[in-house]
């Protein structure tokens, strides 16, 4: 169990770093937002808030080759503060938004992102078939330099799910691009997951021989012997030989690693290691100064770290030198310690390893513990089992995919080139209709035309009608005036002059008679006067008489109060009889929609001259509708199309429960 906390603690090293994308620039604003959000001066919570910011600049901006490099920078944010769902997000934003542009190489990096989002997820699957699409694509596009880091990430899902000789050919494949590159650093992952491999594989000395060639590469490559890969190597070499029962030699191997002092400080995980590494050969070797001292140390600082497979190890450990101390008690309680551990975070091999301590030091309960770790033991090897090629199935079934893709994007293809011919046909169909219907609605327009022209008649039969009516009338009234007030008027004026000769009492009580006389002829001039004002608003415009008359229809039939106002400062004389029969024709329309939908209690119209032109205001306070979801009624359409047709235009202010009001706009000019 140990050699595989050794590998996983190594994948942490040299793969936990910080990610950074190093593409485009972006602009200061955002630049700023990038820094800060990655500062470790700051705290989560406000990098975090820098992130949101970066989010909305980059989801603001289009879908361009420089946008999704930000996209990776944001991608790369929400690594850093190990927000792995976020990350998760971004990443597969970026494999849609780039494959949308068949930008392969975007393509193949968000693939690289997503398998480390499923790594994180503890999902080995995905994450091994998203390395597969990216190394597809690599090849693909001749970009060979990416490969050997995807192999090497490869063989270690491989080998973390037990599938040995999968993960031995993808860290040799590795090895074989890396031929014609100079790196380092991939050279030695490469040979110590061999070397790692191996010594899982029970063949030492192949194992011996891949961890000396990552030594020489550690030893001299200044970044990884600054950062303790020397010491991290002698202690691998040291694990296969103590694996090997070697624990002499093991020994000399985690004491030269233990030299390096700077261990307690930068890899104190290491640190920890060596310390029980170098107690548990000494325990072997019956060495027994400075035990359970060193024991004890490693794990407290283990305990401190939270390190659960190395918590066990230690306790099964201390569960060997209490046993060789005869102190069963003691070595019972730390192997029970370490099957609990090892059953609540479900490790099962740390199970078996503790089933078969507690086996070998508590008689008693002997065969329980072994029922129970044949059991543990047969479930595990089937599991193996099912493993084994498991990866390699994956990359055969995801070729298959692709095949089978291939053969859907030709029938496809064969399908879009009949649905264009059927939508051809169909447009062709659309277009017969549409052209019908042209037809259909100029027949209306103009059998429109007719009945307008039709109204216009009987409105000017109206006109004349009125007209002999007003001429009659004036007729009359001269006829009242010459006849009637002329005569009296000339009749009281020649008496009044006879009587002027006359200074009696008869004469002054005539005066009085006369007087009374001209009072008589001044009502009725006030009443001619009156009729005459009458008639003038009565013929003030034949429009104004027909809407006046209408609007008094409504009020009989409208269960709301109705007001009408127009505003005298219209000439409607000089407004055109077309637009007046528009504008009649609109107040019906509204008016039978208020009556049928509207339950108002009170309407107003209103007729108002402004900048140039005539408005029409229609208000009811009625139920009001929702005019963006409702579809148009044909009167609506109606109003709106008579309206457009003047050059005026149509404005529509309605609300549910806050009534309706239609303003109608027709310019004069």
């Amino acid at each position: 169990m140990l050699k595989k906390i050794i590998f996983i603690a190594f994948y942490i090293l040299l793969f936990g770093c910080v990610k950074e994308s190093k593409k485009v620039a972006p602009d200061s604003k955002l630049k700023k937002y990038l820094d800060l959000s990655n500062s470790d001066s700051i705290s989560l919570d406000e990098r975090r808030i820098y992130i949101e910011k970066i989010k909305e600049i980059v989801f603001s901006r289009d879908n361009d080759s420089l946008n999704r490099s930000n996209y990776f920078k944001l991608a790369n944010r929400y690594f850093n503060i190990n927000d792995v769902d976020n990350y998760g997000k971004i990443s597969r934003k970026i494999l849609a938004i780039s494959t949308n542009n068949r930008d392969s190489v975007n393509i193949a990096k968000s693939y690289i992102y997503l398998a480390d989002f499923y790594n994180k997820t503890s999902q080995p699957d995905s994450s091994y078939k998203s390395y597969f699409e990216a190394e597809k694509i690599y090849k693909a596009t001749g970009n060979l330099s990416i490969l050997p880091e995807i192999h090497l990430n490869k063989a270690i899902i491989q080998h973390n799910n037990s599938d040995f000789i999968g993960s031995e050919q993808s860290a040799i494949n590795a090895l074989k691009y890396l031929r014609n590159l100079k790196n380092d650093e991939l050279n030695y992952e490469a040979y110590n997951i061999l070397g790692v491999i191996y010594n899982d594989l029970n063949d030492f000395k192949k194992s011996i021989e891949y961890h000396q060639r990552a030594l020489k590469f550690a030893e001299t490559n200044i970044l990884l012997k600054n950062d303790n890969y020397v010491a991290v190597t002698l202690n691998n070499i040291g694990v296969v030989y103590q694996n090997s029962n070697d624990h002499e030699t093991a020994l000399e191997y985690f004491l030269k690693a233990y030299k390096d002092k700077t261990l307690k400080e930068k890899k104190v995980i290491l640190y920890a290691m060596l310390k029980d590494n170098i107690a548990y050969s000494n325990l072997n070797l019956q060495n027994f100064v400075n035990l359970p001292k060193d024991f004890n140390d490693a794990l407290q600082i283990r305990e401190n770290l939270n390190i659960t497979p190395g918590i066990i190890i230690n306790k099964l450990h201390l569960s060997e030198y209490y046993a060789l101390k005869k102190n069963l008690g003691l070595s019972i309680k730390f192997a029970q310690d370490a099957y609990n551990l090892a059953k609540s975070n479900n490790l099962a091999r740390d199970q078996m390893n503790s089933l078969k301590q507690l086996a070998s030091v508590d008689n008693l309960n002997l065969k329980l513990y072994t029922d129970e770790y044949l059991s543990i033991s047969d479930s595990l090897q089937l599991a193996e089992r099912k493993n084994t090629n498991k990866f390699a199935r994956i990359e055969y079934e995801t070729e298959e995919l692709t095949l089978e893709k291939d053969k859907l994007v030709e029938q496809r293809k064969t399908l879009i080139y009949i649905g264009l011919a059927i939508i051809l046909v169909a447009v062709l169909v659309f277009v017969i209709r549409f052209q019908a219907a042209k037809n259909r609605e100029l027949l209306f327009v103009q059998e429109q035309q007719k009945a307008n022209e039709e109204i216009y008649q009987l409105m000017l039969n109206q006109q004349n009608k009125i007209e002999e009516v007003r001429q009659l009338e004036k007729k009359r009234i001269a006829q009242e005036l010459h006849d009637g007030i002329l005569g009296k008027l000339f009749g009281t004026r020649m008496n009044l002059g006879v009587l002027n000769n006359r200074n009696d009492e008869n004469a002054n009580n005539d005066r009085v008679i006369f007087i009374d006389e001209l009072q008589t002829l001044e009502q009725e001039i006030r009443e001619i006067s009156h009729d005459l004002s009458s008639e003038k608003t009565a013929v003030f415009n034949n429009f104004v008489i027909m809407v006046t008359s209408f609007i008094e229809t409504q009020k009989t039939i409208c269960k709301a109060a109705v007001t009408f106002s127009v505003d005298p400062l219209i000439e409607w004389n000089s407004v055109d009889n077309l637009a007046k029969i528009n504008l009649y024709r609109i107040l019906q329309e509204a008016f039978q929609n208020i009556n049928k939908y509207a339950n108002a209690k009170n309407v107003s119209v209103q007729f108002k001259k402004a900048d140039e032109e005539i408005q029409l205001s229609i208000h009811d306070d009625g139920a009001g509708f929702v005019y963006t979801k409702k579809k148009k009624g044909i009167g609506l359409i109606n109003m709106n199309s008579r309206i457009t047709s003047l050059r005026g235009s149509m404005e529509i202010e309605t609300q549910p429960g806050n009534g309706t009001q239609l303003k109608f706009r027709l310019p004069l000019v």
